[in-house]
């Protein structure tokens, strides 16, 4: 993700978030049959 502003909650002053990296999630056929409750 980029970087980019944001606030704190609390005392309302901008900051900037750094950039980070996060995971990507595919869910693959077993799990979603799981969930869709088939067999």
């Amino acid at each position: 993700r980029a970087a980019r502003e944001g606030r704190n909650p609390q005392t309302g002053d901008a900051m900037e978030i750094q950039a980070s990296r996060t995971p990507k999630f595919k869910a693959g056929k077993a799990l979603k049959n799981l969930v869709n409750d088939r067999k």
